[in-house]
């Protein structure tokens, strides 16, 4: 898979077109949850294959602390390391802006993928956007 730091608008669109298709066809996230005005000053990531976008993530620079949001795979493709790859290359893009530590609000079913890359859980369960999340954090070395 190859993972770019989304520049240019098509690239951001390839971004939220994966977002799309998982939280708000799938998921059933309101979109004006999904797209919110947090998208404007975030760096957005997409993952490609053959072109194709499959993969996508945001970052938001929070107090010194690299808030991971939007993690997205598509369906076809979960579970063939591909979380894990979008994830590593996310945590390049943190630590090449110098920040060193990161947190993101799990969903959680998908607690034991993050744990498996180091990740700590860090509250008790809540929910956003109707569905149960814990907030999970991470040094980034």
């Amino acid at each position: 898979m190859k993972i770019i730091e989304a520049k240019t608008n098509k690239e951001k669109q390839d971004a939220f077109s994966v977002r799309d298709q998982v939280f708000i066809e799938e998921q059933g996230v309101d979109p004006e949850v999904e797209h919110d005005s947090c998208d404007e000053h975030s760096i957005h990531i997409v993952g490609y294959l053959e072109e194709h976008p499959i993969a996508a993530g945001r970052v938001q620079v929070v107090a010194d602390k690299g808030k991971i949001q939007r993690v997205a795979i598509l369906k076809p493709y979960r579970n063939q390391g591909y979380g894990k790859q979008l994830m590593l290359a996310i945590e390049q893009i943190l630590k090449k802006n110098n920040i060193n530590s990161t947190y993101l609000n799990a969903q959680s079913h998908a607690v034991p993928f993050y744990q498996a890359i180091g990740f700590k859980v860090s509250s008790q369960p809540f929910y956003e956007a109707g569905i149960e999340h814990v907030t999970m954090n991470k040094r980034v070395n």
